[in-house]
């Protein structure tokens, strides 16, 4: 049997093997997921093109939320104090404190507190990949496997780190946050004030639960709409039922009023559909 036969039996048997069933609360974990990318593509969308990557601009909302609601900032969600490393640590005191701190990457600061870079646990993996393995590029290596090698020769975090750093600040929403960080890849952003100075860190599993309510808060937010856009006549005959966040309204308001009342509800971060059984007056 030659390779490629041989690849084609491995897969054969792969395919072969029956799925794994699902663990108890993975429908949930999947549905959970799903609008959470729904809420991150959301975002995206609002995006008018002129954030950079190195700061998410601060809220500007392109709907106005219900009376007495606010959109979930940064700043309500980031971890204070923040742990991070100044410049000049030696990579064997960065793996300590990744470790007792159980944290992947941290980010780096000058000695005013601003953030210069984000040091990682495969920042301190490749240094010692290429300390063991004695490899070293030749004069045509590729550009990328030249840098790295230079990147590994550092001690310290300025040397190893990440640079410039992927930040965000406390007065963005947390879905402008959550857009940033699926498209970076990162599990944490750190938060920095106008000046760049580190003020916290935010994480995407905090990201997630902020962005993700439970079926109530969705709803206190839909009766919100609700009572800023219709009169009270229209508000008493509408019902509103939630689940998994998907909003159903039923009831008889004016067509026009449906229709705005539909889009608004739509707007929200976290719906994941609408259906409108909305009859007209």
């Amino acid at each position: 049997m030659n390779t490629h036969e041989n690849f084609s039996a491995e897969s054969d048997a792969r395919r072969s093997v029956p799925p794994r069933p699902w663990s108890p609360g993975e429908q949930m974990r999947q549905d959970t997921l799903v609008r959470y990318l729904g809420a991150v593509a959301t975002a995206a969308a609002r995006q008018t093109g002129t954030e950079t990557a190195a700061s998410a601009a601060e809220a500007r909302p392109t709907a106005s939320p219900a009376p007495g609601a606010a959109l979930p900032l940064v700043r309500d969600v980031m971890d204070v104090p923040a742990v991070s490393v100044h410049d000049d640590l030696p990579y064997r005191d960065i793996a300590r404190l990744l470790v007792r701190e159980g944290t992947s990457a941290v980010p780096v600061v000058d000695a005013e507190d601003h953030v210069v870079g984000v040091v990682s646990e495969s920042d301190l993996l490749a240094k010692v990949a290429f300390d063991a393995s004695g490899h070293r590029p030749g004069p045509v290596g590729r550009l990328r496997e030249r840098r790295m090698h230079g990147k590994a020769q550092g001690e310290t975090a300025a040397a190893l780190m990440t640079s410039p750093a992927i930040t965000v600040l406390p007065g963005a929403t947390v879905a402008e946050a959550a857009w940033l960080a699926a498209l970076s890849r990162l599990k944490r952003i750190p938060v920095t004030d106008r000046d760049g100075r580190l003020v916290g860190v935010v994480r995407r599993d905090a990201l997630l639960q902020a962005l993700i309510r439970d079926d109530a808060g969705i709803r206190a937010e839909v009766e919100g709409r609700i009572a800023s856009l219709c009169p009270p006549a229209d508000r008493q005959a509408v019902t509103v039922t939630v689940h998994d966040g998907s909003v159903e309204l039923t009831g008889r308001v004016p067509a026009a009023t449906a229709d705005r009342l539909v889009a608004e509800i739509e707007a929200i971060t976290d719906v994941v559909e609408v259906k409108n059984l909305l009859t007209a007056d």
